[in-house]
């Protein structure tokens, strides 16, 4: 995650009922373990990405309902992939071949 500041970040403390609505939603999803700030990281690093200027507050807080668990987690996939150097690294050529092993073989 980065460190530089959003541009909507003052926004932050208006649209925490938004936000703890959102998180409460996904809950009941399934998704017990999205907090505020993962949804916060998303909009800002995904939704938000280019700010818009004079957004209003209102427009901020559709964006936030309007987020879809998928969307979501397609984004959190994503960056769980890209914060992965290697992900075979440590497996041996044996253990690849045998996950790469189908049941024909």
């Amino acid at each position: 995650m980065s460190e530089q500041r959003h541009e909507y970040d003052d926004y932050f403390h208006r649209l925490k009922p938004a936000l703890m609505s959102k998180a409460e939603e996904f809950a009941l999803l399934g998704y017990e373990d999205i907090s505020i700030n993962d949804i916060w990281r998303y909009l800002t690093e995904k939704r938000w990405k280019k700010p818009t200027e004079g957004i209003r507050v209102h427009e901020l807080v559709s964006d936030v309902l309007a987020l879809k668990a998928g969307d979501f987690m397609n984004f959190v996939t994503v960056e769980a992939y890209r914060s992965q150097e290697d992900p075979f690294e440590g497996i041996g050529n044996d253990d690849l071949q045998q996950l790469l092993k189908t049941d024909d073989d």
